[in-house]
């Protein structure tokens, strides 16, 4: 009888040991994965035809740097051939310490990146010069949206910023 109670307990716990809160804790200690990645496309809309980077780093140290006015900068299946802008891409490719780009992604989630529940400060502005979003999985924990980072969270959009600025020499402009 002993043994058939502590089976029923064993079983019981393991049930609702799935059950948790609604909430989940979006600020996480990154453990190093090569399954952890983050993109990010930047656009500047001040100029024409638009300028485009494009960044993906993976937990595995590679990074790949995408530049240029073709939409292939932030769309592999884009369509418009024909377009003059077409062949305007610039591709680097650069392998970096696992470590420094843990760091990177840990600094992304304790600014917020992974926060969905973060009540977001709208600016005040119509209109936006620049668009940042951003895509990431990181510990299995995933983020996509197509908002523009710089409308909803500008502190995360300037952190997003300083990772292009990183891997992307040349100023933004």
């Amino acid at each position: 009888m002993k043994n058939l109670f502590v089976a029923l307990a064993v079983a019981l716990a393991s049930v609702l040991g799935g059950c948790g809160p609604f909430w989940v804790n979006p600020y996480i200690t990154v453990q190093q994965s090569h399954l952890n990645w983050v993109e990010i496309h930047y656009y500047n809309l001040n100029r024409q035809p638009v300028r485009r980077i494009a960044v993906l780093l993976t937990g595995s140290g590679h990074v790949e740097l995408r530049k240029g006015t073709s939409e292939l900068v932030s769309n592999d299946f884009a369509k418009r051939s024909e377009s003059g802008e077409w062949r305007d891409i610039k591709t680097q490719r650069v392998s970096v310490d696992p470590q420094h780009i843990n760091d990177i992604f840990q600094n992304l989630v304790n600014h917020g990146l992974l926060d969905r529940e973060k009540n977001f400060k709208r600016s005040k502005k119509s209109e936006f010069d620049r668009f940042i979003a951003v895509k990431a999985n990181i510990s299995s924990y995933t983020y996509s949206e197509t908002d523009n980072i710089f409308e909803v969270d500008p502190d995360l959009a300037e952190q997003l910023l300083d990772v292009i600025r990183e891997f992307d020499n040349p100023t933004l402009r």
